[in-house]
Parts: C-alpha cells; sequence; structure tokens
C-alpha cells in the first residue's frame, strides 16, 4: 500500500509547533537586547546641552523677586551615566561628548560626585553674595566655617570615617581661622602623633581619632584633600533654592543678578541674558567646562547676549593640548557652528558684564 510510505500526521504536527515557536523566541530574545541597551550602565558619562533657567525661579534678595522685565539666565549641561544606547546616540548627536566614569568624577562614586557638586554650588553662592553686595557698596564680609574634605588618602588613618563633603571644624580641640591656619598646625605635629579630628556629616557634629603620616608631597598631615568652606554674611539676606542643581559655574550670573536687584535695577533694560563662569573672591570670572553645550542651551532658550569667560590659555595647557582654547574661543565657535544671533560677550570680571550692560 502506498499510504503506509506516506510521513504519519502526528509528525508534521511537531515540526509545524517548532517553526510556531521559533519565532516568538527570537522576538524575545531581540526585546530583551534592546532593552539591555536602555538599562545596562557602562563605566560611561555623556555630557550633553542642559537648560537656561531663569535666575528669578532660583533666588530672591531680601525676600523679594526681581520683577523687571527680561532675565538673567544661569545654564546648565546635562551629565548622565551611560548606558549602550547613550553612546550611540552621543556618537551621532553634536554637542555631546563622552567621558570615562573615572575622567568625570575623578574616581569618586556617584554619590561622592553628586556631593561634591552639591558643594561647588554652595560655595558658588556664598562667593556670589559676597561678591554682589559687595560691588554695590553693601556690607558684607566671609566667615570661615572649616574646610571640606575633597579626598582621602588610601593610607590615611582617617580612610572610610572621614567622607568627601564633610566640614572638619576643628583638630584636637582647636579651631582655625583659615585652611592654611589648620595645615600649618597639622603639618607641625609629628608622624604618628595621636589627633582628634571634629567636623560634620550630615549635619551632625563627630570626632574621630587618627594619627600623623607622611603625605605625598612629603610633609606630615592626616592624609585629607581639603578646601575652605565660608559663609558670607552682609545686610542684605540672599536666599536660593537650588535642590538638585550642581556645580560652581553660576557664580558669575548669581553675582550679576544680585548686583542688579540691589544697586541697578534698571540695568537689564529687558533683555534676555545669559551667562556663565565661577565668581572669586576679587571678583574676576573663572573658566568652566562645556561652555560649548551651554551656548546651545542658552540659544535654544531665546538669550539675546551670553557672558563667556575670556582668560587666557596658560603655556602648560597649550603644551598639554596644542589646541586648546578660551572659554570664549569655544562659545563664538559653538554659537557659529548652530548659527546663532546671541551676542558673545567675553568678560574677565563681574565689573566687565557690569559696564558691557551698561554702555549697551
Amino acid at each position: 500500500m502506498t499510504q503506509a510510505n506516506k510521513p504519519s500526521l502526528p509528525t508534521k504536527k511537531k515540526k509545524g509547533r517548532l517553526k510556531e515557536y521559533r519565532w516568538p523566541i527570537a522576538g524575545v530574545l531581540f526585546l530583551l537586547l534592546l532593552l539591555s541597551a536602555f538599562v545596562i550602565r557602562l563605566p560611561y558619562y555623556i555630557e550633553m546641552p542642559g537648560t537656561a533657567e531663569d535666575i528669578r525661579s532660583v533666588m530672591t534678595v531680601d525676600g523679594k523677586m526681581d520683577t523687571k522685565s527680561g532675565s538673567y539666565d544661569f545654564v546648565t549641561v546635562a551629565v548622565k551615566e551611560a548606558t549602550p544606547a547613550d553612546l550611540i546616540y552621543a556618537w551621532a548627536t553634536p554637542f555631546t561628548d563622552i567621558y570615562s566614569a573615572k575622567d568625570m568624577t575623578g574616581g569618586s562614586s556617584s554619590q561622592e560626585f553628586t556631593r561634591i557638586n552639591q558643594f561647588y554650588m554652595e560655595t558658588s553662592q556664598n562667593m556670589a553674595i559676597y561678591q554682589g553686595l559687595k560691588t554695590a557698596g553693601k556690607e558684607t564680609q566671609m566667615d570661615f566655617l572649616g574646610v571640606y574634605v575633597m579626598q582621602v588618602a588610601d593610607d590615611s588613618t582617617f580612610k572610610g570615617i572621614l567622607n568627601i563633603a564633610d566640614t572638619v571644624t576643628g583638630v584636637n580641640g582647636k579651631t582655625f581661622k583659615s585652611s592654611k591656619e589648620l595645615i600649618d598646625y597639622v603639618g607641625s605635629q609629628k608622624i604618628g602623633d595621636p589627633v582628634s579630628v571634629t567636623y560634620i556629616e550630615d549635619g551632625q557634629t563627630k570626632t574621630a581619632d587618627g594619627k600623623i603620616i607622611k603625605l605625598s608631597n612629603g610633609k606630615n598631615g592626616i592624609g585629607i584633600s581639603l578646601i575652605d568652606r565660608t559663609e558670607a554674611k552682609g545686610d542684605v539676606p540672599v536666599q536660593f533654592a537650588t535642590q538638585g542643581i550642581g556645580g560652581p559655574s553660576a557664580g558669575m550670573m548669581f553675582s550679576l543678578a544680585i548686583y542688579t536687584q540691589v544697586a541697578d535695577p534698571d540695568l537689564r533694560q529687558g533683555r534676555h541674558i545669559a551667562g556663565t563662569g565661577t565668581i572669586n573672591q576679587d571678583g574676576t570670572v573663572g573658566d568652566i567646562g562645556g561652555i560649548d553645550k551651554k551656548v546651545v542651551a542658552a540659544d535654544k532658550e531665546g538669550a539675546e547676549i551670553f557672558f563667556a569667560p575670556n582668560n587666557p590659555v596658560s603655556k602648560e595647557e597649550k603644551k598639554a593640548n596644542p589646541k586648546a582654547k578660551s572659554n570664549y574661543e569655544t562659545a563664538k565657535e559653538a554659537a557659529k557652528q548652530i548659527h546663532s544671533k546671541m551676542k558673545i560677550v567675553p568678560v574677565k570680571t563681574l565689573q566687565d558684564a557690569i559696564d558691557y550692560l551698561k554702555k549697551k
């Protein structure tokens, strides 16, 4: 019988089922792979244009908001831990840069990196209050509160005790008027001497005991990198609300906004003005990173004027990178690349920005 030589019906069904299941499994695997591209965190960060924010949204002077027309904007860059999809986006998108985690954070954890940036924002606000009020002719002073811990050496006896952004307020029961006084005192102790440190962590005052060690620079110390923690005080109270925003680059624009509201309310003349740069205690404006991205963000929000730090590139920087450019040069190139109509204005001091606005 010829029918007996044909494949049986059950065999046909099995083959059909294998074909039916093959595509769903492949689809699930594809979806998982696609999902992982957006979820898996890699040891890289991407930096891209952020936002331009009206300073009035985060600052009041003497309990009042600036009600004059126009605005001063501080500008941000957006930084995030990269996924595979982010890296692809960065490679394909202008003004989006990729950094290794070490280059971006200096080896700090994500939490420590956030705390460092919060410290820089707090410092920029204090410098802005001091410089803005002083330039406006108001009484102001800068008080020393202690030193911020920026790094703890691996061989420090305070490793695992002191953390980044803790504030050291005293050593062996002594208080100091500057970080230099603290460093000089600690350096005068002998290697192996016991030392007690008073510090503030998350708002709580604590003490810890350790020993003096030999530092990598050959001096004696406790093995921490530090920077002054100060607080500006003046006749006119200034309040900030910048939760979730970090870094020092808004200092110059904060200073300008304070000066304007206190001394010259009509200085802005209805113009939409953005800018960036740190502010120092002597009124000079410091360089910042990512200025090309800030130009893009300010242009997107319709700013007419953009203040950019104009400090010359040092010989050391030029030697390390012959293509290095000043913040002002980089900002002008970015504006040209995006065909922006913004006026890029170079400044070296807060007074430069004030003088420009008065003349125009």
